[in-house]
């Protein structure tokens, strides 16, 4: 007979669990499905453990160029192992501190560990790992499944020991040369991240430039803030073929602009983006729409084509961030809970690249405003002009940042040491409709990052 619950949530990740105490909060009898491990991908193979590893190899970094500061040192000495050995032990308190919220501190849930696939209309069957099953039963199902790392169809890979950010996480042993498939975020934070453990590192995109989204002037400073720390890059390069010989070398082999390139490296990364677990969940069962990627198709209210089912987080497309999954929560939580609906497609989209120096952004990008027909002037301002910059040593990249015809702040880059947190007070700045006079004739404690709020817009053009 099947078990029936007011709530039935699979997936354990940034959407799902805080919905899941929400609901048994207000009473209602919750049950939540996990195949892997509690916590999501932000938890055990995203955000918390690559921060820890680029806090590691900052640490090294610091080292390294102590000398500039006047400190004498010598190379550092990278215990790979011991640095994997934190970042296992934090991932590992974070497990169990979403375990203990979903099983101690709140009654009314029940964690199921196993795959789920609907079998009917809000029915769903339950592979459990000790291998029984169980068929389960709810009037509201969320799917927050998330996605896996996308594999690209390239000849050869099947027969070479490739890594995914998964596998890479787990290293034990310091690749000597990394290749990296892919430019985007993901293959420019392990890049450098690698460079400073002492890694030679080459990341091969097949664009003209890195980070597609982005404006062309910030994906060149990147390049070359990158370029100075080591990395090697090779754009406009189409992957074609790779294999591995007996002595354990990997030979990458891409057609380029200037002809054939073979690339040689120890160990290949491949990240190439993501794509959604939604293929074995039965979705046909129930009606439940995909996209020719495989994302579930949804509404502004975060609705799926089947009555009483909601996907949340990475597995409906979109921008694939922890706040964005976090805020699909609320969404569901407010309009559910609280009668209060808001559309899921009218938000603002803020996101930071962990690089060193950070690259954070908000709003509108120039090609952006360009492409809606937005009426814009931008102000722009080189990081070591702020005195902070100066006084750290601090003062690669710049700031960017675009005004409407009414003075107000429509859009920010900040490539520059705390990008994220700069970007942030853009944000605030965009949420009150301040004017960028306002910001010039503020008052900023000094010698603060923030004192380039006062001088970014000296050179509006």
């Amino acid at each position: 007979m099947p078990t029936s619950y007011d709530v039935l949530i699979i997936g354990s990740g940034q959407a799902g669990n805080p919905l899941a105490t929400a609901f048994a909060e207000a009473g209602r009898s919750v049950v939540l499905v996990e195949e892997n491990h509690l916590g999501g991908s932000c938890i055990n193979y995203g955000c918390s453990p690559t921060k820890a590893l680029l806090a590691a190899a900052e640490r090294a970094h610091q080292i390294r160029t102590a000398e500039e500061y006047g400190i004498r040192s010598t190379e550092p000495e990278v215990d790979f192992p011991a640095v994997i050995a934190r970042k296992d032990a934090l991932v590992q308190r974070s497990r169990q501190g979403v375990r203990e919220n979903l099983t101690q501190e709140h009654a009314g849930i029940t964690v199921l560990h196993g795959h789920a696939a609907f079998t009917g209309p809000r029915t769903v069957q339950v592979q459990l790992a000790d291998k029984t099953s169980r068929e389960i039963k709810a009037a509201r199902i969320f799917i927050n499944t998330g996605t896996r790392a996308a594999v690209p169809e390239l000849d050869g890979l099947a027969d070479v020991p490739y890594l995914t950010t998964t596998e890479l996480l787990d290293l034990q042993e310091l690749p000597e040369h990394l290749l990296i498939l892919g430019g985007g975020y993901i293959g420019l934070e392990f890049g450098q991240m690698f460079r400073r453990f002492g890694s030679r590192v080459t990341i091969v995109e097949t664009g003209r430039h890195l980070l597609e989204h982005e404006d062309d002037d910030v994906c060149a400073a990147m390049q070359e803030i990158l370029e100075a720390d080591g990395l090697e890059f090779v754009l406009g390069a189409k992957a074609h073929h790779v294999s591995r010989n007996a002595e354990g070398i990997i030979t990458l082999s891409a057609h380029t602009q200037q002809g054939e390139r073979r690339l040689r490296g120890t160990h290949l990364l491949i990240a190439t983006g993501r794509v959604p677990n939604s293929d074995k969940l039965g979705l046909n069962t129930i009606g439940v729409k995909t996209d020719e990627k495989g994302y579930i198709q949804v509404n502004n209210r975060l609705e799926t084509a089947a009555k009483g089912v909601y996907a949340l987080g990475d597995i409906h497309g979109g921008p694939q961030f922890t706040h964005i999954s976090y805020d699909d929560y609320r969404v569901v939580r407010d309009g559910l809970l609280h009668r209060r609906w808001r559309s899921a497609r009218q938000r603002p989209l803020p996101y930071t690249v962990f690089t060193d120096p950070q690259l954070g952004r908000i709003g509108l990008s120039e090609a952006q405003a360009r492409e809606q027909g937005v009426r814009y002037r931008v102000a722009t301002m080189p990081v070591r002009t702020i005195g902070r910059a100066r006084e750290t040593g601090r003062t690669r990249g710049f700031w960017k940042v675009l005004v409407d015809d009414q003075d107000r702040v429509i859009g920010a880059a900040i490539l520059g040491a705390e990008g994220g947190e700069i970007m942030t007070m853009f944000q605030l700045v965009m949420m009150g409709k301040l004017k960028y006079p306002q910001l010039q004739n503020m008052v900023i404690a000094h010698p603060t990052w923030a004192e380039g709020l006062n001088n970014v817009f000296s050179k509006l053009q």
